[in-house]
């Protein structure tokens, strides 16, 4: 049918933010650095090369999950639409696509992301591919934006690959009550985590044997470098990553592995890091299908309906 792209919050200048989280995050102790500056060109690559790797179960279980269930979703919640956080032309949202297509619940689909080039990569993609549906690209914030989202019926909203688990665990109750506040009574939120199981299988997820979950951290300061004029060694930090059952989460950071004393020059500030002192950069948080009830219920939500993959590696909750 179409594309339109609709602007809900002011476009992003990345530089800028990027200098505010860096001035903040590595003028302090501990140090820390927000995930999201992972994914430059390079850094988007990388992720996707993970995707693929043998110790990376997250996306073939989950995939495995809406394989078998993408009909029995989409008839529950008969959507008139659906509305994707962060903008997914990939074969997971493709599926929920194809099921409402089968269904003949609705066609249109609309993705909320804060990258105006992938809103527009993902929407021209999918209008390709799919003549019959109505697409939208709004650009706007992920946790904020939602219940500002122009409606056109009955809503599934989906936040796919266990994003959430991202989010610091203080940050995630007030994402939720956005999410309460984004849905009325016959809508639905389709949401994915990863399930705690044992160390060994979660920690090689993240420190795979080829090194590419190694790149994709120490990638944060390659942006850094090139964007604010820095000199950061890349190769005088580690990829570490380690299990903290007190948060129920995967933890990354990169540890100076000799003292380190670098320059920022845009924002002429100076960085030193003792020898072994590490730079926080990711939550990758997990869950129990009871955890996850229990935050939900804290919001305003339910979950209607759980499923996990023959592994029980991954959950998928549909919630009201």
């Amino acid at each position: 049918m179409s594309f339109e792209l609709i602007r809900l919050s002011d476009p992003v200048d990345h530089r800028a933010e990027l200098a505010v989280d860096v001035r903040h995050g590595l003028g302090r102790r501990p140090k820390r650095l927000p995930s999201k500056w992972f994914y430059d060109d390079r850094g988007s690559a990388l992720f996707e090369q993970i995707t693929e790797l043998p110790e990376y179960y997250l996306t073939r279980a989950e995939t495995e999950i809406l394989r078998a269930r993408a009909d029995e979703i989409v008839a529950t919640v008969a959507p008139d639409e659906i509305v994707e956080l962060g903008s997914g032309s990939s074969t997971k949202t493709r599926m929920l696509l194809e099921a409402m297509r089968r269904t003949g619940t609705g066609c249109r689909y609309a993705a909320i992301d804060v990258s105006e080039g992938a809103l527009k990569d993902a929407g021209s993609s999918l209008v390709d591919d799919y003549p019959w549906l109505e697409v939208e690209g709004v650009l706007g914030d992920l946790g904020r934006d939602l219940p500002r989202v122009p409606r056109h019926g009955r809503r599934l909203v989906i936040f796919l690959g266990s994003t959430v688990g991202n989010l610091a665990p203080r940050d995630r109750p007030a994402f939720f009550r956005t999410i309460r506040e984004g849905l009325e009574a016959d809508d639905a939120f389709l949401l994915g985590v990863d399930l705690v199981k044992d160390e060994a299988t979660m920690v090689a997820a993240y420190d795979d044997a080829a090194g590419v979950s190694a790149a994709f951290n120490r990638n944060v300061l390659v942006v850094i470098n090139r964007t604010l004029d820095a000199d950061l060694p890349i190769d005088a930090f580690e990829h570490v990553t380690r299990w903290v059952p007190g948060a129920s989460a995967m933890v990354q950071s990169l540890r100076a592995t000799r003292r380190v004393t670098a320059r920022i020059g845009a924002l002429d500030l100076e960085v030193s890091l003792a020898e072994g002192e590490e730079i926080h950069t990711e939550w990758s948080c997990k869950f129990t299908e009871e955890h996850l009830a229990d935050e939900l219920d804290d919001a305003g939500l339910t979950i209607e309906r759980w499923w996990t993959d023959v592994g029980d590696r991954f959950g998928l909750a549909l919630i009201r």
